[in-house]
């Protein structure tokens, strides 16, 4: 697996991820970011004031060395093997942005990253869905479940997710605050396909979905 994200193209890391900062609630966080890539969306996290502290985890060493110096603290690792040395409750906001599709067991990891989070605090992720239509054609039409390079069907992806499995992923130890898609929906042909069809469609037209989900207490 490691010869594989070896081979992805730099540019696959190195975006800041604007989605997933208009998501984060407030200021002067403490922001853990699992699979930050090469840390752009940490350091302009820090830059804006949306951050106080950014760490930045990261499997590809590659990628996150370049900007390293720029952030609190980098740790290269698989954070499904790995144990964090932070104290309990520590972070405000951590993000997983593209991150729970490349697990084995991202339910398990969802469970373990919640220790480090206060109780106050939110996870953001982004999980790609399957069921968008040129997705669903391909295969059910083309009998073609081809791999890419990236995308819904990158050739990293373990795991594939509907809407309906991202909100029980979630929702088993967090509670969902709000739901953006990409696309947004908002303007252009799908967005009128959207409106015109009452929103049933709405599952085929988008490709991901970006969550913001709070820290549940236990009963």
């Amino acid at each position: 697996m490691a010869n594989l994200y070896d081979s992805k193209d730099k540019s696959y890391y190195a975006h800041v991820r604007n989605d997933i900062i208009c998501m984060i609630p407030g200021t002067g966080h403490k922001i853990l970011e699992i699979g930050c890539g090469c840390g752009a969306t940490l350091i302009e996290l820090k830059k804006t004031g949306i951050a106080s502290e950014v760490v930045g985890i990261e499997i590809n060493p590659h990628t996150i060395r370049h900007n390293e110096a720029l952030l609190d603290k980098t740790i290269v690792g698989n954070i499904e093997t790995m144990e964090l040395e932070f104290p309990e409750n520590y972070f405000d906001i951590i993000i997983m942005a593209d991150v729970l599709e490349h697990l084995v067991n991202p339910w398990e990891v969802l469970k373990k990253v919640k220790r480090y989070l206060s109780k106050s605090g939110y996870i953001v992720t982004s999980v790609p869905n399957i069921r968008e239509f040129s997705t669903m054609k391909t295969i059910f039409l083309k009998g073609d479940f081809r791999y890419e390079e990236a995308g819904i069907m990158d050739k990293t992806h373990l795991r594939f997710f509907c809407k309906k499995n991202i909100m029980e992923l979630l929702s088993k130890d967090y509670d969902i605050e709000r739901v953006e898609t990409f696309p947004e929906l908002k303007i252009g042909k799908k967005a009128l396909l959207n409106r015109l069809t009452f929103r049933k469609l709405e599952e085929f037209l988008v490709i991901q979905y970006i969550c913001l989900a709070k820290y549940k207490k236990e009963n």
